[in-house]
């Protein structure tokens, strides 16, 4: 038996340097100071003070590595850390906690739970990511609750507030893009992320009407959970994960954190095994995502 955590890069410096430069840069080095892409006019630098991966572009005469423009800039952890972490969040299907993360590789919580966050940020769709669904696409939507529901048979105190909503859309056999409702409501919501001329299904929530011409929902309150393929399993159960890994493994998030959190858990979901994607695969994919997505400590509060 061979650990996956036994791979060079997760043990070398400059192995780590070249795994994530293959997948930043499949073409070769790009000056992220004037966008120089010719290999003749960038070189390495070599000698034994030189930091890894330290690159000169000879046409702006500016030293660089990977990590500008990237989560990795400015950080002193080393890179090899940096792809364990990366690698454990993504083949953990509940998450892993900023305390585990710090016994595992060492160095202060602060550290381990920045670490967590920029990477959590990596995972997160790009902010032209579009419109979920389309003509003749199933789109799927529902909202849960973070702590006790009003739904609940259990009725809540007078004047008790139920708790933090969490909606999400999910494309059948596609991707899935989850929000925290703070400030917002299920159809100013649906009008940022929902092509319009999906087909939406849902439960009988009566903010989902209106929102799509073709619409279909199942009665919940009168114990529908399935009519032919109109259902919300499919979130049903990604709720389901997502609150195992809140009670379980997080224990606690903060409202202002909400969105990352549930970014986590939407990469994963939209890069899990059954779309023939890997723990390895998973963990490039995210890698790939860290580029043009720097996050100072300062805007991680």
């Amino acid at each position: 038996m061979n650990s996956n955590l036994n791979a060079p890069h997760f043990k070398d410096e400059q192995a780590a340097y070249a795994y994530v430069e293959a997948w930043l840069w499949p073409a070769g080095p790009v000056c992220p100071h004037c966008g120089n892409a010719d290999q003749g006019r960038i070189r390495a630098r070599a000698g034994k003070s030189t930091r890894a991966g330290l690159r000169k572009c000879n046409e702006c005469r500016k030293q660089f590595t990977v990590k500008v423009g990237t989560i990795f800039e400015d950080s002193h952890v080393p890179m090899t850390h940096w792809l364990q972490a990366i690698y454990l969040m993504c083949s953990s299907k509940k998450g892993i906690s900023t305390r585990q993360l710090q016994r595992m590789l060492g160095g202060s919580m602060k550290t381990a739970w920045f670490v967590g966050h920029r990477i959590r940020h990596a995972m997160a769709p790009a902010a032209n990511s579009g419109l979920l669904g389309g003509p003749d696409v199933t789109v799927e939507a529902d909202e849960t609750f973070l702590s006790r529901s009003p739904k609940t048979r259990r009725a809540l105190e007078k004047n008790a507030k139920s708790g933090e909503v969490v909606m999400s859309l999910v494309e059948r056999g596609g991707d899935i893009r989850s929000m925290y409702l703070d400030d917002k409501n299920i159809r100013s919501a649906l009008t940022r992320h929902l092509d319009e001329r999906s087909r939406l299904v849902t439960d009988g929530s009566q903010a989902y009407i209106g929102q799509s011409d073709k619409h279909e929902s199942v009665d919940h309150s009168k114990y529908e959970w399935v009519r032919g393929d109109v259902h919300t399993n499919t979130l049903e159960g990604f709720f389901s994960i997502f609150k195992r890994g809140l009670v379980g493994v997080y224990q606690h998030m903060d409202k202002k954190h909400l969105d990352r959190y549930l970014a986590e858990f939407d990469f994963r979901m939209n890069t899990r095994a059954k779309l023939g994607i890997n723990d390895a695969h998973r963990t490039g994919i995210a890698i790939r995502g860290a580029r043009g997505k720097r996050l100072q400590y300062k805007t991680a509060h």
